[in-house]
């Protein structure tokens, strides 16, 4: 571990038995790791150390084009005597079929590179090793993401392997503006990370808080997508999300063409989107694919829902346990006369119901696909019918939370669902003390912290609540304008010289 921690300060030798000692005591009780001798040139008088890990490897483009190349090209002979750096550049110049080659300076960098799947030449008198590009591993085919499902639109998604969801991005986007910054995170995992975006539309200021925020971050290991977000967002202590994440390559792209940062990070299908605000949770992409008048309708009804989710179980508990007569007189009596033998009060009853569909949801997404929607679809029918035989709840009790737990499936973002539904047992633990008044304060609370929250600078209300410079910015947010009146984008993701136009 000693030597490992120094590896960076040990310059690769030019006794290739001396470097193979070192790497071999950093890679104590490692079977996968592959070291082997050979000789190769024309005459096999040069010596060489062949260093790989197994599994991430394709050996077969490295024995056939490599090796077999050294083999048969490389002429000792026409070469300085003991001249290392002569032969460094014979071999980067001989006709090896292989698109990346390079050289490494440091055994630290071999360790890098040989563990993301590189395969690490010593060559004898070089100072330097020679490193191949030689990644290969199995990775999962293409497929629609689960969870963004469209009727209509790309049935594509990203996997775990961040060159390909480049690559389905560039597709989308051939344009040589579209810029790819590779970094690192994390002190032992080394996760690779890039920056997407496009150079002349995307907000520099956004652009280099993002890059300073991601640089910033110490952290042993990033195994998912959400440590990042969760280290670079604004407020943690928020229960809303301030960024975006997707699975589909044509959301990413659409956040690219309006301005914003796409963070991809590899190992993981989920890509990043910043900055973010209240109206882009509320969207879709196939608000796009569809006619703009019937977009226009499912965002309305997306809308109507956001409130549903929120707040109609606490308008339930303080309607009934505070305000019965703002009830019609029939709906009050009826009210009145189921609860005659509930032995639960409306707050502790609207609780147990919820936490009981939240228990369902859990236990449904854990089963297997097919038969977990099956599963929760009938426990839920199975469970209200028999807690209202019972007189545990009343029928109107089931008819709201059933009603409260469709309007959560309209919300686009499951993020930004799951963050309404944890506001909800908020909501109904105030409405069960102050009522309506408790209601009233809990939204004006909230409307507060919206107001002052932000993702990378950008007033997460926007453009609803703050100042922008062009008012076209309003129409792309509860309707969906026909395309050809969305060729601009949002102001407050434009670069400075587009905002002095």
């Amino acid at each position: 571990m000693g030597i490992y921690q120094n590896l960076t300060n040990i310059n690769v030798d030019i006794d290739l038995k001396k470097n193979e000692t070192i790497l071999k005591e950093v890679f104590k009780d490692a079977n996968d790791i592959i070291f082997r001798n050979m000789k190769v040139g024309q005459h096999k008088k040069l010596n060489i150390l062949i260093f790989y890990v197994d599994g991430m490897t394709t050996k077969d483009s490295i024995s056939e084009y490599a090796i077999q190349t050294l083999m048969e090209s490389i002429n000792l002979e026409s070469l300085k005597k003991d001249s290392g750096k002569e032969l460094q550049n014979e071999i980067l110049n001989s006709n090896i079929a292989i698109t990346e080659l390079g050289t490494v300076q440091t055994l630290q960098e071999c360790v890098d590179k040989a563990l993301s799947g590189e395969t690490i030449l010593f060559i004898e008198t070089c100072s330097k090793a020679v490193w191949l590009s030689s990644r290969g591993w199995q990775i999962r085919g293409i497929q629609e993401p689960a969870a963004e499902t469209l009727i209509r639109g790309a049935r594509d998604g990203f996997i775990e392997t961040m060159k390909v969801n480049i690559t389905l991005i560039r597709r989308r986007i051939r344009d040589p503006k579209l810029k790819v910054k590779y970094m690192q995170v994390g002190r032992r995992s080394k996760t690779d990370i890039t920056l997407l975006y496009i150079e002349d539309i995307v907000n520099k200021t956004v652009l280099d808080e993002v890059e300073k925020r991601i640089n910033n971050i110490d952290i042993e290991a990033v195994l998912e997508s959400s440590y990042i977000e969760e280290l670079i967002e604004d407020d943690t202590y928020s229960p809303f999300p301030q960024i975006e994440n997707t699975e589909r390559p044509d959301a990413a792209a659409s956040a690219l063409l309006e301005g914003r940062v796409v963070i991809a990070v590899d190992n993981t299908p989920t890509v990043l989107m910043a900055p973010a605000t209240f109206i882009s949770f509320m969207q879709s992409s196939e608000d796009y694919y569809e006619r703009w008048m019937l977009s226009c309708l499912i965002r309305m009804i997306r809308y109507i829902a956001l409130p549903i989710v929120m707040l109609l179980p606490a308008l339930y508990v303080a309607v009934v346990q505070f305000h019965p007569n703002m009830l019609p007189t029939q709906l009050a009596l009826y009210v009145a006369a189921s609860r005659a033998n509930v032995p639960f009060p409306p707050y502790f009853e609207a609780l147990l119901m919820e936490l009981v569909m939240e228990l369902v949801r859990e236990a449904s997404i854990r089963i297997t696909t097919p038969v977990g929607s099956t599963i929760g679809l009938v426990s839920g029918l199975v469970i209200g019918s028999a807690s209202v035989e019972a007189g545990l709840i009343t029928p109107i009790a089931v008819i709201i939370v059933a009603l409260t737990g469709l309007a959560s499936f309209a919300i686009p973002s499951y993020n930004f669902s799951t963050s309404l539904r944890m506001i909800r047992f908020g909501f109904i633990v105030i409405a069960s003390f102050f009522g309506l008044f408790g209601i009233s304060i809990g939204l004006c609370i909230l409307i507060i912290h919206l107001c002052t929250l932000k993702s990378f600078g950008v007033p997460y209300l926007t453009p609803m609540t703050h100042f922008v410079e062009r008012r076209s910015d309003l129409k792309d947010t509860v309707i969906r304008p026909k395309i050809y009146n969305l060729v601009r984008k949002p102001a407050y993701l434009q670069v400075e010289k587009e905002k002095g136009k």
